[in-house]
């Protein structure tokens, strides 16, 4: 019996059984191909089975459905999908028509070589419940690559046919730990103008493949360095060798992706031991600021204000590169030498809503790094003086639990700036205010967003007011008084409002 058996419960081997027993019936060719066999290689487990036959996919897609009490999906290319659930797993079968008269033909036509090997359904029954040997069809030497760990083109027509692979070919590389053979490297370099007629969303899933794991800006680099990211965000091209004020270590576009590079590290800290996070260089001697961050997240996820894992998610990696996307518009030197990027927040906002959007990202994702990219300067400046409750609760009113995810990327900003180089007193007052407004948020929310003392319609009932715009300006102002303690009953409440409307007459 094989090791791969280990990754396969009854059912999962039951199915797999059955689908071998239903083409043998139908005296229909049936041959395990691509990912699937790469990964019984690899002995890793595998719930998509990718199966290429020589009869009608939909056809048999629809039976074999029925014959395994499963439901049929069409996909594309002529595929189609069988989809068998039980009540703790889903197994799926993905059926194509081989491309090409023959096997080797089919696998001749797929994109890397670890990819295009081939085993006859019935084969793979025989391998995984009695040890027997899988006889590979391996017409482009797949095997030796994947054993000494190459990713290597089948074709020098890969990227042409479908510029996805490019991607994709990044994602392999981390994934499985491969070499890119010389050939395919170049192949990238020629092609990479290509990536952008593959589907936005395609994409997507792509980049986001790319960015999930630890080491992205290592990823994002690999993909620089072979034309791909200015490609796919062209945003980004003047920021290449563009100088900062001295205090950065980095030019704009280093510092755009050391930045993803610091939020990794600040947030795989924040979840280690208390313990760890005070032997960590990060940790200001004196002060438990990390701590205490430490333990906000986790009471903000117990409150179910946020999940822990989404902050290292790719919308929060993709924020922190985009945050100082505004500067390539805003680059400006005074009479005295000096850098400026005058408004780079708000200038940064259109330029990462159009990335964002050839992403094909979600609405909750554009919105997130809408927020990052407009307000990433603000816990920073607040840092300059004493924090006052009226400037937390303004933070907190525009932005609400984001405010969370924009103060995490303000403090992977900060750790970027300064590069290599010591951690100064601006980072403990850094630090220090993001920790007070999280923990006024996390901690005390309803003292700095405490529950309306009166409503709109209200205010205008009672003062014989017109609706417009002076009726927010009114609650706003009876809101912050209530969250300073100035004020603490409706009456209270209309009498400041008419205060104001007297002294605005």
């Amino acid at each position: 019996m094989s090791r791969a058996t280990q990754h396969l419960d009854s059912w999962a081997l039951h199915l797999l059984q059955q689908t071998a027993s239903y083409f043998n019936t139908h005296q229909r060719k049936a041959y395990l191909v691509g990912g699937s066999v790469r990964n019984l290689l690899l002995d890793e487990p595998d719930t998509d089975w990718d199966i290429a036959t020589d009869g009608d996919a939909a056809k048999i897609a629809r039976q074999l459905a029925n014959q395994l009490g499963g439901f049929y999906a069409h996909m594309h290319d002529k595929a189609s999908r069988v989809i068998v659930k039980n009540d703790t797993q889903e197994i799926s079968f993905d059926i194509a028509p081989l491309q090409g008269r023959t096997i080797e033909e089919d696998l001749r036509e797929r994109d890397f070589t670890l990819n295009a090997i081939a085993v006859p359904l019935s084969a793979v029954i025989s391998y995984l419940t009695a040890g027997v040997a899988l006889p590979l069809i391996d017409p482009t030497g797949g095997q030796s690559d994947l054993d000494t760990h190459i990713l290597r083109a089948v074709n020098q027509s890969i990227f042409k046919y479908d510029p996805l692979r490019m991607l994709r070919a990044v994602r392999f590389r981390m994934r499985y730990h491969l070499t890119i053979d010389p050939r395919t490297e170049k192949m990238l370099i020629r092609d990479a103008a290509l990536l952008p007629h593959a589907a936005p969303e395609r994409i997507h899933d792509e980049l986001y493949a790319i960015l999930k794991p630890e080491g992205a800006t290592e990823r994002l680099r690999y993909l620089d360095a072979h034309g791909l990211l200015t490609v796919l965000m062209p945003e980004f091209i003047p920021a290449r060798g563009m100088p900062q004020p001295s205090l950065h270590h980095w030019d704009v576009f280093d510092h755009s992706l050391e930045t993803v590079s610091a939020l990794e590290r600040l947030l795989t800290l924040l979840q280690q031991t208390p313990e760890e996070i005070q032997h960590s260089q990060l940790h200001s001697n004196g002060h438990d600021d990390l701590i205490t961050l430490h333990d906000l997240l986790i009471e903000a996820e117990q409150q179910h204000i946020l999940n822990i894992a989404d902050l290292l998610a790719p919308p929060m990696k993709l924020a922190a590169l985009l945050h100082d996307i505004g500067k390539t518009i805003t680059y400006a030197v005074d009479a005295e030498g000096h850098i400026h990027f005058y408004h780079h927040p708000q200038a940064g906002v259109p330029l990462a809503q159009r990335v964002m959007k050839q992403l094909s990202a979600s609405t909750h994702d554009r919105r997130l790094v809408q927020q990052v990219v407009a307000h990433h300067m603000r816990p920073g400046q607040l840092s300059h003086d004493k924090v006052t409750e009226r400037a937390i609760r303004r933070y907190f009113v525009e932005l609400g639990p984001t405010g969370i995810h924009v103060a995490l990327v303000a403090l992977a900003d900060h750790l970027s700036m300064r590069g290599p180089e010591p951690l100064t007193e601006a980072w403990e007052r850094h630090l220090a205010t993001v920790r007070l407004l999280l923990t006024r948020y996390i901690r005390e929310r309803s003292r700095i967003l405490p529950p309306r003392l009166i409503q709109g319609e209200e205010l205008i009932r009672r003062l014989h007011l017109e609706p417009g715009p002076i009726i927010g300006q009114l609650l706003e102002h009876i809101a912050e008084a209530q969250a300073e303690g100035r004020i603490h009953s409706k009456d209270e409440a209309l009498w400041l409002a008419e205060e104001k409307l007297n002294r605005e007459k």
